[in-house]
C-alpha cells in the first residue's frame, strides 16, 4: 500500500489552539484574547499560528493596523472550531456530573427479601442525595442477577451466598451477615418458647419455595442433620406466611423479611450451634470499574443494613 503523502492526511488538530482561534475571532485583537484566556500574546499567536500550519499554512486571519479579522478560511473555521469545543465542554460537565454523582445512571438487582427492607431504605435515601441520578432496578434470585451483572446489563447486583451462586467470580462488598427464624402460627405450642433448635422441628411439615432443601435456606436443616419434609412449595414470601397461619406448616425467615411478618405469625429464633446464616452483599463486575453512582448505592446499603435489627 503506497505511504500516504502529507497532504492526503488529516490534520491533527489541538483544542489548544481552537481555544485560541475562537478567542482572538471573538475579540478581534491577540492582545484581548491573551488577556482573556491568561495567557501572553506571543503564546497565543503561537497557537494560532500551529494551527495555521497544520491546515496547510493559509492564513486564518489578517493582520490590520488595530487588531485582526477573519479570513475567508477563518470564518469556515469558527462553526467546527465552536462545535468541537462545545461537544468536549459538554463532555466535561457530564464528567463532572458523574463523578459528583450529580448526573448519570445506575442500574442494579436484588433478590426479593432484599426488596422488603434493605433496599428501599438505602433507595429512599440515594435518592434524598443525588436526585438527578436515573435509576433501574430489578428483582430476581442471585444465580440470574449475577449473569445479568456479568453480560453488563446491571452496574450492582444485592445478592446471598446460595448454594452454587460463582461469588467468587465478583467483586463483593459486604452489607449484612443474616440469621435465620422459624416461622410458626401463632397457636403453635412452640410460639412462645422463645429461640429454637431446629432439630425441635424435624418432624413438622414445613413451607418452601423450593420441593428440595439443597439451594434453598432449608440447606441449613440438612446440615443439623435432619432433611426437612416440604409439605407446600410456596414461592412469595406473603403467601408462606398465609400458609404458616393457617397451621398448614412452618417455614425459614431470614432476617431481611422479619420486618414484615404478620401478627397471627410467630418467629422464633434459631438456635443450633454454627446458627444458620447467610451474608448478604452488593456485588459488582470483577475488572470492570464501579461507575460513582453505584459506589454511592453501596454506601447507603450499608446504612441501611444497620438499621436490620440483629436476632
Amino acid at each position: 500500500m503506497p505511504k500516504a503523502h502529507q497532504s492526503d492526511r488529516e490534520p491533527e488538530l489541538s483544542t489548544v489552539w481552537l481555544r485560541a482561534f475562537l478567542e482572538v475571532a471573538r475579540h478581534g485583537s491577540f492582545t484581548v484574547a491573551a488577556r482573556g484566556l491568561g495567557w501572553t500574546q506571543s503564546a497565543v499567536s503561537r497557537q494560532v499560528a500551529a494551527l495555521e500550519a497544520a491546515l496547510g499554512g493559509g492564513p486564518l486571519f489578517d493582520r490590520l493596523p488595530r487588531g485582526v479579522r477573519l479570513t475567508e478560511a477563518g470564518r469556515v473555521l469558527v462553526p467546527y472550531a465552536e462545535t468541537v469545543t462545545e461537544a468536549l465542554h459538554g463532555a466535561g460537565r457530564e464528567l463532572a456530573a458523574l463523578r459528583e454523582v450529580a448526573g448519570g445512571r445506575l442500574r442494579f438487582g436484588a433478590f426479593p427479601t432484599a426488596d422488603a427492607a434493605l433496599v428501599p431504605h438505602a433507595l429512599a435515601a440515594f435518592r434524598a442525595r443525588h436526585p438527578r441520578v436515573r435509576l433501574s432496578r430489578e428483582e430476581g434470585l442471585t444465580p440470574r442477577l449475577l449473569e445479568r451483572l456479568a453480560a453488563g446489563h446491571l452496574d450492582l447486583a444485592v445478592v446471598s451466598t446460595t448454594p452454587g451462586a460463582p461469588l467468587e467470580s465478583y467483586d463483593l462488598h459486604h452489607l449484612l451477615d443474616e440469621s435465620l427464624y422459624v416461622a410458626v402460627p401463632a397457636s403453635h405450642p412452640l410460639a412462645r418458647s422463645g429461640p429454637v433448635r431446629l432439630g425441635r422441628l424435624a418432624d413438622a411439615d414445613w413451607i418452601s419455595g423450593s420441593p428440595r432443601p439443597e439451594g434453598t435456606l432449608l440447606d441449613a436443616a440438612v446440615r443439623q442433620g435432619f432433611r426437612p419434609r416440604v409439605a407446600h412449595v410456596v414461592g412469595e414470601w406473603t403467601a408462606k406466611q398465609g400458609y404458616v397461619a393457617a397451621g398448614l406448616g412452618v417455614a425459614l425467615v431470614p432476617a431481611l423479611a422479619a420486618e414484615s411478618v404478620r401478627p397471627d405469625v410467630v418467629l422464633l429464633p434459631v438456635l443450633d450451634e454454627g446458627a444458620p446464616a447467610r451474608a448478604v452483599y452488593a456485588a459488582t463486575a470483577r475488572g470492570r470499574t464501579p461507575a460513582p453512582a453505584a459506589e454511592a448505592f453501596v454506601a447507603a446499603l450499608r446504612e441501611a443494613a444497620g438499621k436490620i435489627p440483629a436476632q
